[in-house]
């Protein structure tokens, strides 16, 4: 079904025809409109020309595969993403949510579960796009403007995906606290069915260090609390911003 004008569409990208027929059934059944895209390079083009609202995304495409779809989404856009393969390894979930995936599903699966699954993410998403309406959240010429998605430093745009900014967000919201790695994960998916697990989150901080640090072996912003977690650091007056390294 295509979607009416200025009705944003849920892109469906696998190149089994059958497949994303009846991923595409079970989503229209539930009042969605969906475009479909059998390939890598047509899954970009769509995105760029229809503006989805959710993309249902197979990893093993041709033409271009699904790693390298999500990548590339993931630099001009935060649609939400669920990642659909018959890979299971552990390496592939990492590889896939630290790239930006919203939720990891493997084939074979549950059309209803899908379905119920995409639901799930829009309804945080929406529900996410509702709490962003917060004053904006500075440290040490970091600044983290949550209505407008936009984190500078020092004046200059540091670009974040979705997950390292959700992160950086919770985090500079609470500097001082102390957060699991757990409760970190339940951000990223709260409500989760998806078993991740939590070197996910050091794989995001991680990045968001290489991003923002001089020296990310020595950090400022985001602190490793040994055998606990992470913390933000304070502004100047509270506690000590030393911190452990990684």
């Amino acid at each position: 079904m295509i979607a009416p004008s200025g009705e944003s569409p849920i892109l469906i990208v696998e190149d089994d025809r059958k497949t994303a027929s009846l991923i595409a059934l079970y989503l229209e059944r539930e009042g969605y409109h969906t475009v479909v895209a059998y390939d890598g390079e047509s899954a970009l083009q769509l995105a760029s020309d229809r503006k989805p609202m959710f993309v249902v995304l197979d990893l093993m495409l041709p033409r271009l595969d699904g790693w390298e779809v999500c990548r590339r989404l993931r630099k001009t856009s935060d649609v939400p993403v669920l990642i659909l393969t018959a890979k299971d390894e552990e390496v592939d979930r990492v590889a896939g949510l630290t790239l930006g995936a919203d939720d990891y599903v493997v084939k074979p699966f549950s059309p209803r579960e899908l379905v119920a699954r995409v639901k799930a993410i829009l309804r945080r998403a929406h529900n996410r796009q509702a709490l962003e309406n917060v004053s904006v959240l500075s440290h040490g010429g970091l600044v983290l403007d949550p209505e407008k998605q936009k984190v500078t430093l020092h004046g200059q745009r540091i670009e974040l995906t979705h997950h390292e900014f959700t992160l950086l967000h919770a985090l500079m919201a609470a500097p001082g606290r102390v957060f699991s790695r757990d409760g970190l994960l339940a951000y990223l998916y709260p409500n989760r069915e998806l078993i991740v697990i939590d070197r996910v989150v050091d794989v995001h901080i991680g990045k968001i260090r290489q991003k923002l640090e001089k020296d990310p072996t020595n950090p400022s912003f985001i602190l490793t609390v040994r055998g606990s977690g992470y913390r933000f650091a304070e502004d100047e007056g509270g506690e000590p911003r030393g911190g452990e390294r990684p």
